[in-house]
């Protein structure tokens, strides 16, 4: 079971990397224009400020003009691939460890510890609640949030905590914003620096082999800023 849930998250990696993954608007203007098809005279259907993080696709190879973006649960569109700044583009923090267990990245005066471990489901249970779907109970949420990472199936994993150090200052994820993510898989995990506008970035790709989800935490100038959740498809 673990095998095949590396190999589809590898597939996954893979498909995300190839042509999908988070990047940030940047325009002198301030703002980027939403639109409907992938033509500067399409009709436009929204505004997205600059410095707003959005997961975007790439049409196709002979396309690259324009990504297809995802920005919250009601706003597709598509934008010209000249206003973004895809998120791996910014310097890459290595990691020094990877294991079921642990994330660890280090380079100079940044590090960044990322621990994981066991969800003992049955300390939890009450926290959980479930809706109906075509007539069957399945637990979707966990203490009020929507659970991510799950395919109606009981959590194995959880994160127990996140905690950046940049330069002097020690910034720790809060525990709300972590604590219905589930099945980590910490080897998917990758760490990006901003080092102009001191801003770091933490992407994960996490799933329990079918519960797919992608996240990003976004740390700026020593203080966490907020958390980005997608699903990759």
């Amino acid at each position: 079971m673990k095998t095949k849930k590396i190999l589809l998250l590898t597939a996954i990696v893979s498909i995300q990397f190839s042509f999908a993954q988070f990047a940030k608007i940047v325009d002198k203007d301030g703002y980027v224009s939403l639109r409907e098809n992938p033509d500067a005279k399409s009709k436009i259907t929204g505004k997205i400020n600059s410095d707003e993080i959005v997961y975007t696709f790439e049409l196709d190879k002979t396309n690259k003009n324009w990504l297809n973006v995802y920005y919250d649960d009601k706003t597709t569109g598509y934008i010209n691939s000249s206003k973004v700044k895809l998120i791996d583009s910014y310097e890459a923090i290595l990691p020094i460890t990877k294991d079921e267990n642990k994330a660890i990245f280090k380079s100079g005066n940044i590090k960044v510890d990322i621990i994981s471990e066991k969800f003992n489901y049955k300390e939890n249970k009450k926290f959980f609640s479930s809706s109906n779907y075509n007539g069957q109970k399945i637990e979707d949420k966990y203490k009020g949030n929507l659970i991510w990472g799950t395919d109606g199936t009981i959590p194995k994993t959880h994160y127990k905590s996140i905690t950046v150090q940049i330069k002097d200052k020690k910034v720790q994820i809060p525990n709300k914003e972590i604590e219905n993510l589930f099945n980590i898989s910490n080897e998917f995990t990758t760490c990006y620096y901003d080092r102009k506008n001191d801003t770091l970035y933490l992407t994960m790709i996490n799933s329990d082999g079918a519960g797919a989800y992608v996240a990003l935490f976004k740390i700026v100038k020593g203080v966490y800023k907020e958390r980005i959740l997608k699903k990759p498809f």
